[in-house]
């Protein structure tokens, strides 16, 4: 593997976890949020993340060969539909229906804070590795000075 392609690995992990950092902070801003611009509820939303492909021939050579890969790419932010609302009786809320309930959204704090702890984990071993790569380099520097 080449030095650069160590950089740019860990260059798209810090980015795609920086990403997600801001959907997860989305999420939590927005846990009481029972009315959108669209009408309803928020809707809590997650990342969806693919290996970054390259159709370039030394790619291709190199996957072929038993390369590792090219880094990751996040392709989609998605709204999560699976994960049912929160239905609260509160006839008092302005968003309240006929019968005192209200929907909030389906973001769960415990679950986000979870989140947030792994990709900030993440985040953080990408800069580990993007700081070995780099020690490496300067070392390889050092050997061919002297």
């Amino acid at each position: 593997m080449a030095l650069f392609s160590a950089f740019d690995i860990s260059a798209s992990g810090l980015t795609a976890q920086r990403l997600r950092t801001d959907t997860i902070s989305q999420n939590l801003a927005n846990v009481n949020t029972t009315r959108t611009s669209n009408g309803g509820p928020y809707v809590r939303k997650t990342v969806v993340f693919a290996e970054k492909r390259s159709s370039a021939f030394k790619d291709v050579l190199m996957t072929t060969a038993g390369h590792v890969g090219n880094g990751v790419k996040a392709i989609a932010v998605v709204k999560d539909t699976s994960t049912a609302m929160n239905i609260v009786y509160d006839p008092g809320h302005p968003d309240a229906d006929e019968n005192g309930y209200v929907t909030y959204p389906n973001v769960n704090t415990v679950t986000e804070m979870t989140n947030l702890i792994d990709a900030s984990r993440s985040y953080e071993a990408n800069v580990t590795a993007f700081q070995a790569s780099k020690a490496m380099a300067v070392k390889g520097l050092e050997i061919n000075s002297n």
